[in-house]
């Protein structure tokens, strides 16, 4: 079973719209995910901005992706990477840490995801 970056088994993140990169509601990841789509997060206007002007537009639906989306207060797994960027520049949206998947440990601190915390 999958754990959380808290030690506990990872809770679902979000399901509508269904996230992750195996759209089963998680932040799972294996082999075929090399963005690690780890991070839980509340998606905000300023998060969806700063990614849009980074090359990576959440807002626009693209079905034959099976992508509805975004919107702000979606739930959705985010490239660790992408949440660091987002850091970095004031960004970053908070994040659900009971539905981070651990391996994000390996990228970004626990005190800098609690401090995004919102739950």
């Amino acid at each position: 079973m999958a754990r959380n970056v808290l030690s506990t088994p990872l809770e679902p993140c979000s399901v509508d719209p269904m996230t992750g990169f195996y759209r089963n509601g998680c932040c799972d990841t294996g082999r075929g995910d090399l963005g690690l789509h780890i991070v839980c997060a509340k998606m905000t206007t300023d998060f969806l901005e700063f990614s849009k002007s980074n090359g990576n537009d959440l807002t626009t639906p693209h079905p034959e992706f099976d992508f509805p989306g975004l919107k702000p207060g979606d739930r959705w797994c985010l490239c660790v990477f992408r949440w660091l960027e987002a850091l970095e520049a004031g960004a970053a949206p908070p994040v659900y840490l009971n539905s981070t998947h651990v391996v994000a440990l390996e990228h970004a601190s626990l005190d800098d995801l609690k401090k995004h915390a919102i739950d």
